[in-house]
């Protein structure tokens, strides 16, 4: 397991560079489309708005997946993702949502929440 959780960072120390945007925008910040959402993930920590954009991309992640959490309390049959045991940490949830934003550009024009909840089904589905 240990060797997985290092081949894992490895390959996110490979990827995120790469991935990095050159400069976010005023517009990344409306967080209109994924795209703009994913500017922000991805920003290069020499940008000058780099700690801006890397809480708003958390913050924006969270807090979606943290309403969804609230909208199924009263019936767990609601929920709509299921992570395995032990659970991803956050930082790793956040970096393989990204990857898959990569694999998958049909989607950077929609919604930020509508791609992140389109991912999290497709990772971690509820087995119901």
């Amino acid at each position: 397991m240990k060797r997985k959780l290092l081949s894992f960072i490895a390959m996110l120390g490979i990827l995120l560079p790469g991935l990095a945007s050159s400069a976010v925008t005023e517009d990344d910040f409306k967080a209109k489309t994924t795209r703009n959402l994913i500017n922000l993930c991805t920003v290069s920590p020499q940008d000058k708005h780099y700690e801006q954009a890397i809480h708003f991309c958390h913050g924006y992640l969270v807090g979606a997946y943290q309403y969804s959490l609230a909208e199924s309390l009263d019936d767990p049959n609601k929920s709509l993702v299921c992570f395995p045991e032990p659970k991803p940490t956050r930082n790793e949830a956040i970096a393989l949502f990204v990857a898959w934003t990569q694999k998958h550009p049909q989607f950077m024009s929609e919604m930020p929440v509508e791609t992140e909840f389109r991912f999290l089904t497709e990772k971690w589905p509820c087995k119901k």
